[in-house]
Formats: structure tokens, sequence, C-alpha cells
């Protein structure tokens, strides 16, 4: 399994993500099958390998926070005409340990030895981020 991952721009928190959702679709912008959906230019040669296995890994304010299951990797075309890739995406946003990423352009694949743990539900992404500080200044 090989999962994708992604910079978040314009959104530095998860609530941020969860708010701008709400907002789409409580607008009634959002997808009529209730999935969310991402455009990016290059659709992943390794598709097979990603849909309904892998999730998207978001990457805000630095770090990873959290993931959505892929459902579907779509062909399209943009406003100018453009191919691009819809990724499609389970609405549940799962939280995971942040895990600091220096930004970069596009998407990248990310294998699942790489990828951060989740969060148990109910567990502080906070907490989980002060503790992976403390340990890297050794004090814990």
């Amino acid at each position: 399994m090989i999962n994708l991952i992604k910079l978040c721009v314009g959104v530095s928190t998860v609530e941020e993500l969860l708010e701008h959702r709400e907002y789409y679709r409580s607008r009634g912008l959002g997808r009529p099958d209730g999935l969310n959906s991402h455009r990016t230019r290059m659709m992943p040669k390794r598709r097979d390998e990603i849909v309904g296995k892998g999730s998207l890994y978001w990457v805000m304010g630095g770090a990873i926070r959290c993931r959505q299951l892929i459902v579907d990797l779509e062909a399209g075309t943009d406003a100018e005409g453009r191919s691009c890739c819809h990724i499609l995406m389970d609405p549940e946003i799962v939280n995971t340990v942040p895990q600091p990423k220096r930004p970069f352009q596009g998407w990248r694949y990310l294998t699942s030895d790489d990828a951060p743990a989740d969060l148990d539900p109910g567990a502080s992404a906070d907490a989980a981020e002060l503790t992976q500080e403390l340990a890297k200044l050794g004090l814990i």
C-alpha cells in the first residue's frame, strides 16, 4: 500500500480544515455523494496501490497532522482545459501523531513505514506534539 502526502495550503489546523469542509457543505458546494474532493495537477501512476487502501496525509503548519482514506482518483480537466486529477476522499478525518515536514510542491508518495501513526480517538494532537518536542530535547 502506498499513500499520498500534500500541503493543505491556507489551512494550519485540523479544525480549520473541518470548518472549511463544513462551509462548502452548508452552501451545497460539496459533492452529492458526500466524498471530499481535492484537485491536483498530476495523476499518480501508482493508482492501483492507492485507491481504497492508501490515504492522503495533510501537512498543516509544518507538520503532517491528519489523513483521509482515498476512495478514488478521477481524471479531469480544469477551467483552462488542462488535465488534472481529482482525489476523492472519505469525509472522515483521522488525526495523526504530528510529524514535522518541510514545504514541497504538489504531492508525493508516502510509504506506510514513513507515515505517522494515527492518534487514538479523543487523544490530543497538542499533547502528542509536546511529547515529541520534549523527547527531541532529551527531557523525557
